[in-house]
């Protein structure tokens, strides 16, 4: 099979999220299949903040690398954001796949059990998740979303000391507990910084609940999408909401 070029797309940068992107970075090189080439690009400024006026700044960024990957000759990119920004305007302005951390987590949540319930960083992003999980028809398959209480950048130290991990770990756990005690049976850890955490720590179950590691989740859909689109010619619908943009509209929306 030859290579797949994956344009991983983070929404944090070296000054609010270095820990984190030095895990990822081989975290994604262990998970990916040997015939693909994921290449990690941080945003600058990044999303520092929960708040829809950041998630539509952010947004903005991605839809423009999102068009900047797919000049560059890449096969696919991946949002590595949970609040999928720009993912719908993205599908729309390129023709090479666009997949989300977000989407791809609750999706294959699906696959795993009949009800999953997402754990956010911060009360902030809850009325988001709860528009995604809407805007996805997934309000009986993702009841529930609960929170800790944490800022993108406030979860850094965790990567650096492994006391603070068991602290936020711990968080996690409290909260997936109450989840499991209402009838969910996966977690979404509500990020790609606490879904690394986890991971990274071994906590793949808490209370017999599958905890999803959705950045395999969504390195795997990628690829997949790739394959499919290759072999059999699958691509997304332009029929409603991904139908692609007119070359001139790209260009006066890369313009502003």
């Amino acid at each position: 099979m030859s290579t797949i070029r994956i344009w991983y797309q983070s929404y944090v940068d070296a000054a609010l999220g270095g820990p984190y992107l030095d895990h990822l970075r081989p975290h994604l090189e262990r998970i990916r299949d040997r015939d693909t080439e994921i290449s990690v690009r941080e945003m600058t400024p990044p999303d520092s903040y929960a708040h829809p006026l950041m998630e539509l700044r952010c947004a903005r960024l991605a839809v423009k690398n999102a068009i900047r990957a797919e000049r560059e000759g890449y096969d696919a990119v991946a949002f590595g954001h949970m609040q999928d920004s720009g993912l719908w305007e993205a599908r729309a302005a390129v023709r090479i796949p666009v997949l989300s951390l977000g989407e791809c987590s609750m999706l294959h949540a699906c696959t795993l059990g009949a009800r999953a319930g997402i754990i956010t960083i911060n009360p902030g992003f809850v009325p988001g998740f709860f528009q995604q999980i809407a805007k996805y028809g997934l309000q009986q398959r993702v009841p529930y979303v609960y929170s800790v209480g944490y800022q993108p950048g406030g979860l850094m130290p965790a990567f650096q000391s492994a006391a603070d991990a068991a602290l936020v770990i711990a968080e996690f756990r409290a909260q997936a507990e109450r989840l499991v005690a209402n009838g969910v049976d996966v977690v979404i850890p509500g990020g790609g910084i606490p879904m690394l955490l986890l991971a990274e720590a071994g906590v793949h179950e808490i209370g017999g609940a599958p905890v999803l590691n959705g950045l395999h989740a969504l390195i795997k859909h990628t690829e997949m999408a790739v394959i499919l689109r290759r072999e059999s010619g699958i691509e997304v619908s332009r029929l409603g909401d991904f139908r692609l943009a007119p070359d001139h509209v790209v260009e006066q929306f890369l313009e502003e």
